[in-house]
């Protein structure tokens, strides 16, 4: 017996050696897109929480340590395509330079290499705080517009009940006593990252039916929504009262942290009235060790899938930085060939949006027939990872204490030119001199779209096929007194007349 057990502990220390070099080889292989999301938690206190993520995860696997010692690795070889699938769609947001899909992919795949690597029953045991890792990678971004419109929505709402008189221009808005303006600090994101974060968690420890987790789930991301509409409506209450005195500054945010808190312990407290005994999840893992039996895979099963696990996650970095030195071109585009559909103008406005360097750039003023349009085109060569043609660093406006300028609404439309469909997407802004209606589109693998997800996708088509990563930026404007209907109207007659060559210079450089 002694014999036995000597030998068996040899081939437990392999067994802990392959899966730890497995668990780790993301973090190595893709230490890039590992830095990308440390940087984010540094940079923003929005996604700060990620700190803390891993450490809960790991804290909640060692809760289950007696269950896991019980049970023996078998790996799961199907979900060695699922993480190949996971490496693929890394691939597809390297090429498409889409960092939020490159982060997840990552995160993705360290669940399943635990998956491949010690087997189902395993991973099942310690699913959520696998699946909790997921919540490390900062994403939200996204939903600040939305939430931006549903707060100033609410808001304005909530005071015309309350009698106040609002006039309301985008997510502006006038009231009596003064001027306010919904902007990203007041769209919520930050209470509905945090609530969301902390409402799993809790209904993990404190729930056993997943009826219960996801209902306090889906609860923990409405409560927020509201709390935050209700939040800015008293804060505007506040300031209307005290005659603009009180919660017009830094104290805002404080009152909004010190009210979210208020809203999450009573969430959290009333939640606690229906917490369910954590014995049936004692019963489970019971039987959990029950059904794993007494078989286990060898040594070299483990460590065979170890191996393939960090060859299927090293072969994505390798493809993806031999397919960008090809797409690599040294040659340099021009736009010197447009032709001017209009007579040369001069400048009517003083704003100036906030693009990426690009490797030909022209800016125009044109005019006919008493209209003035501005035009501007970008274009893009050998782009860098965030910098480029589809990037949040573009930006019409900058940051709200900064820039005069503001937007005041946004939409999509299509507009008839020339007979063919031209998607855009259109921006009020209203600045010092004025107000002006802006139209943006790209030019990608010869053809247009002001869609950013099909845009990423069209660039990281061409990167695979190594057709270059050529692409282009166009923007026009005009200026509007109280209609934008004139504004557009220039718009379109411009563009109908300025596209033909404007195609023709583009297709040109991508030729060449």
């Amino acid at each position: 017996m002694l014999l036995t057990e000597t030998r068996a502990a040899p081939r437990d220390m392999l067994k802990t050696i392959a899966i730890a070099v497995a668990v780790l080889a993301p973090f190595l292989i893709y230490a890039a897109t590992a830095r990308s999301i440390v940087a984010i938690w540094n940079s923003s206190e929005t996604f700060a929480h990620g700190y803390v993520i891993l450490p809960i995860s790991l804290w909640l696997i060692w809760k289950r340590r007696t269950t896991l010692m019980q049970m023996s690795p078998q790996p799961y070889w199907p979900a060695l395509l699922s993480l190949a699938v996971c490496g693929f769609g890394w691939l597809l947001a390297e090429m498409g330079d889409v960092q939020v899909v490159r982060q997840y992919a990552f995160a993705a795949m360290l669940p399943l290499t635990v998956v491949v690597v010690c087997g189902l029953r395993i991973s099942w045991a310690i699913a959520f705080p696998l699946a909790y890792v997921l919540l490390a990678v900062p994403f939200g971004e996204v939903f600040i517009d939305p939430l931006i419109n549903v707060t100033a929505d609410f808001t304005v709402w909530a005071l015309q009940m309350t009698g106040i008189p609002v006039l309301r221009d985008g997510t502006n808005f006038s009231i009596p006593t003064g001027n306010w303006s919904v902007v990203e600090a007041c769209s919520g994101v930050r209470y509905l990252i945090a609530s969301l974060t902390l409402g799993c968690l809790y209904a993990y420890l404190t729930y056993r039916s997943r009826k219960r987790q996801l209902l306090f789930v889906l609860i923990s991301i409405l409560v927020p929504i509201v709390a935050n509409g209700l939040r800015a409506y008293m804060i505007v209450m506040i300031g209307h009262l005290s005659g603009m005195e009180l919660a017009t500054g830094v104290d805002h945010i404080i009152y909004g942290w010190l009210f979210f808190g208020l809203v999450m312990f009573i969430m959290f407290w009333l939640g606690s009235r229906w917490r369910e005994d954590i014995s049936a999840a004692d019963e489970a893992d019971a039987e959990t060790v029950r059904r794993d039996g007494a078989s286990a895979a060898s040594s070299v099963q483990v460590a065979a899938a170890a191996a393939a696990v960090v060859a299927c996650l090293a072969f994505w970095p390798l493809y993806a930085g031999f397919t960008l030195r090809a797409n690599e071109s040294a040659a340099a585009p021009s736009l010197s060939g447009l032709q001017p559909a209009w007579a040369a103008g001069q400048p009517f406005t003083v704003w100036t949006p906030r693009l990426n360097k690009a490797a030909a750039t022209l800016n125009q003023v044109q005019a006919q027939d008493g209209q003035q349009v501005g035009l501007m085109v970008r274009y893009y060569r050998n782009q860098p990872q965030g910098a480029g043609l589809i990037s949040s660093t573009n930006q019409l406006v900058g940051d709200v204490e900064t820039d005069p300028w503001r937007r005041t609404g946004s939409s999509a439309r299509i507009e008839d030119i020339n007979g063919r469909q031209l998607q855009v997407r259109e921006t009020r802004l209203r600045g010092p001199d004025g107000a002006l209606v802006a139209w943006q589109w790209y030019w990608i693998d010869g053809g247009f779209t002001a869609n950013d997800y099909l845009g990423k996708l069209l660039q990281a088509k061409e990167r695979l096929l190594m057709r270059g990563d050529d692409g282009a930026g166009i923007l026009v404007y005009a200026r509007y007194d109280e209609n934008p209907d004139a504004a557009r109207a220039a718009l379109r007659s411009f563009i109908a007349a300025q596209l033909p060559s404007l195609e023709a210079t583009l297709n040109a450089n991508r030729a060449h």
